[in-house]
């Protein structure tokens, strides 16, 4: 039986994008909206099980302000945020807002569908990944720095940081589907999610960007 959900990130296209896949699979989407601080007022006027949050930039102050709201007036409503895991402050105040998991923002249907599963069931839906990641900083904490290329490596993960080395090699939606073994329409989706990450309205923008700020150049470092 299929969950009553809104849909909610801080891209309409990926909201949208989400949406059509979770409908696809047997899900009631009620509400899609963008950005995600617009969720706890699609949530007030509808009846969902779940609110799936995507947030891009999960440490800024206030990012889950809507969680805190739709806690507070719609306990009843299971909020799962999708967001990147590079920062731990992020996924901590996910939860210290009330969300009820946390998942990797380029997952799998497959994944956020489980973990749909996991907090309409009244569980904790958190990925292996965001549980290692937390871990990794609490144990090997990075010393902070304020310099643009790790303000945006935070915003990227893994996946994405791989899709824009190949973009900044030149490589096509086909070749970057082949060269990672993935499918055409997912890369697609990575490709729009460095560009808007990055602020690039193309990818020789976003080119541009991580040879400017040495951002790939810091990845090979580390």
């Amino acid at each position: 039986m299929g969950v009553r959900l809104v849909v909610v990130d801080d891209h309409r296209l990926l909201a949208e994008a989400l949406a059509a896949a979770l409908q696809l699979r047997g899900h009631r989407v009620l509400a899609v909206g963008s950005p995600a601080g617009a969720a706890a007022d699609l949530v007030a006027g509808r009846r969902p099980e779940v609110c799936l949050l995507g947030v891009a930039a999960p440490a800024d102050p206030g990012a889950f302000d809507g969680v805190r709201r739709i806690r507070r007036e719609r306990p009843e409503v299971a909020v799962i945020v999708l967001g990147p895991v590079g920062e731990l402050r992020g996924v901590a105040g996910a939860f210290a807002a009330g969300a009820a998991g946390y998942v990797p923002s380029d997952e799998r249907i497959e994944v956020v569908e489980r973990a749909i599963a996991r907090a309409r069931a009244g569980e904790a839906a958190v990925a292996a990944e965001v549980l290692r990641g937390a871990f990794d900083q609490l144990l090997s904490p990075a010393p902070e720095s304020d310099d643009e290329a790790v303000r945006l490596l935070r915003l990227l993960t893994r996946r994405e940081v791989e899709v824009l080395a190949r973009i900044a090699e030149g490589e096509d939606t086909a070749a970057i589907a082949a060269g990672m073994r993935i499918a055409a329409s997912t890369a697609r989706t990575h490709v729009q999610r460095v560009l808007m990450k990055l602020g690039a309205r193309t990818r020789l923008e976003a080119a541009a960007v991580a040879a400017r700020t040495g951002l790939l150049d810091r990845v090979a470092r580390d």
